[in-house]
């Protein structure tokens, strides 16, 4: 991670990049800098890490969705600037989970929460969540706990 998720650090970023030339880190660093002080705003108080950090997932996962759109939409070349874009965002997220780490996880979110069935899968992931924020998709661990679950029963 390039250093804290602060507004100052990200300014100081985006002045490098303006003096540097480059426009897409520019202009992505620019987006990641509006998203964080309007969150900031909202909140009317300064974000935690753990909240800034889930604004950069939210925004690496928007770009990730929008390349997968303008792929299916015949448009290849906006498609790899969402995903260079997405790239440039990823570098202030946390070093993701392997599977073995997250199986770990989740099979201790199962023992500690007591879960005996998919029904309970709310109490498993109410557990997990604060272990694994922006280190794992949530799709991913949702997939996950639901088949951990299900071979429980």
């Amino acid at each position: 991670m390039p250093g804290p998720l602060d507004p100052e650090a990200v300014s100081s970023l985006i002045q490098a990049a303006m003096k540097s030339g480059d426009k897409l880190r520019l202009e992505t660093l620019r987006l990641l800098s509006a998203a964080l002080k309007n969150a900031a705003v909202a909140k009317m108080g300064e974000l935690s890490e753990e909240e800034a950090v889930a604004i950069v997932a939210t925004q690496v996962r928007r770009r990730e969705e929008a390349a997968k759109e303008f792929e299916n939409g015949g448009r290849p070349d906006r498609a790899q600037t969402e995903r260079l874009e997405a790239d440039i965002l990823r570098e202030w997220l946390p070093a993701q989970l392997s599977n073995e780490e997250l199986s770990g996880l989740v099979d201790e979110a199962i023992a500690s929460s007591g879960a005996t069935s998919p029904a309970q899968m709310g109490l498993v992931m109410k557990a997990l969540i604060p272990k694994i924020a922006g280190r794992a998709d949530g799709k991913t661990v949702s997939d996950l706990v639901r088949e951990t679950l299900g071979r429980l029963v």
